[in-house]
């Protein structure tokens, strides 16, 4: 341990919609070079706890840091050229848009830094070279595993060293769900702090390091993903099923 601040921490989080309180006192720390998993059943606050943290939605109480300096009142632009970048759900991409106008929206950050862009969307067709041969062709004629992958690629092009993804496998094909949980791999390996949101538990924590189980706006259960994994008290969390007793035991995992 170095005993400096980790890239991304969330402490004492409330916040929701409107006047309706979804997510209380969430805490959640995400490490350099790790990937962490936030699972739950629908409801339990997960895609509003990265909502937060990208600056989506405003936070009630509660303070959001990054490097140790306390982001909690800056917006989601200010976020961005700190080195936050958020995926949505649901591949959103510009439809009309060419693959290559869709990254160059990600580059929007960079300026008119020519070799910085350059840069950027040679790292994301090497990550992505499925996209290379597609730079001119409509966003919407690709199938929804390239989409999605464009949508993480518009991402990157900011340079960022945090990346938050809503549901990234949703509505995917098991080889393409594959092929985007490999990439993120590939980006821990480069030092990434990833953080990613999932409704298929068992294979996104199975290439994560850490993991966070949420139950009715709240952080339930926290630790290494092998042990989340092995843990029969989260298949009853998924369950609604949580014994007092149980709850953050695997917090020191």
């Amino acid at each position: 341990m170095t005993g400096e601040p980790a890239p991304l921490e969330l402490k004492d989080i409330t916040s929701g919609y409107g006047d309706v309180a979804v997510i209380r006192r969430v805490g959640m720390t995400f490490a350099k070079g790790v990937i962490t998993t936030i699972v739950g059943s629908n409801g339990a606050g997960k895609s509003t706890a990265i909502k937060v943290a990208a600056g989506l939605l405003r936070a009630w109480q509660g303070g959001i840091f990054v490097h140790g300096a306390d982001i909690t009142r800056e917006g989601a632009d200010r976020r961005l050229h700190r080195g936050i970048a958020y995926v949505p759900q649901g591949r959103i991409v510009v439809p009309e848009m060419s693959v290559r106008d869709n990254l160059m929206i990600g580059a929007h950050i960079l300026g008119n830094n020519r070799t910085a862009i350059d840069a950027a969307t040679e790292r994301v067709l090497q990550l992505f070279p499925v996209l290379k041969p597609r730079l001119k062709q409509q966003a919407d004629t690709m199938s929804g595993g390239e989409q999605q992958m464009l949508a993480v690629g518009r991402a990157l092009m900011t340079s960022p060293e945090i990346i938050m993804l809503d549901e990234p496998s949703l509505g995917l094909s098991p080889k393409f769900v594959d092929v985007v949980f490999e990439k993120l791999l590939a980006l821990r390996s480069e030092g990434l702090t990833i953080v990613m949101v999932e409704q298929k538990a068992s294979h996104a924590l199975s290439i994560s390091d850490r993991g966070y189980v949420m139950h009715l706006g709240q952080v339930a259960i926290a630790g290494a993903a092998k042990d989340l994994l092995e843990s029969d008290d989260v298949k009853r969390l998924f369950l609604g099923e949580i014994p007092e007793s149980l709850k953050l035991s695997l917090s020191d995992a």
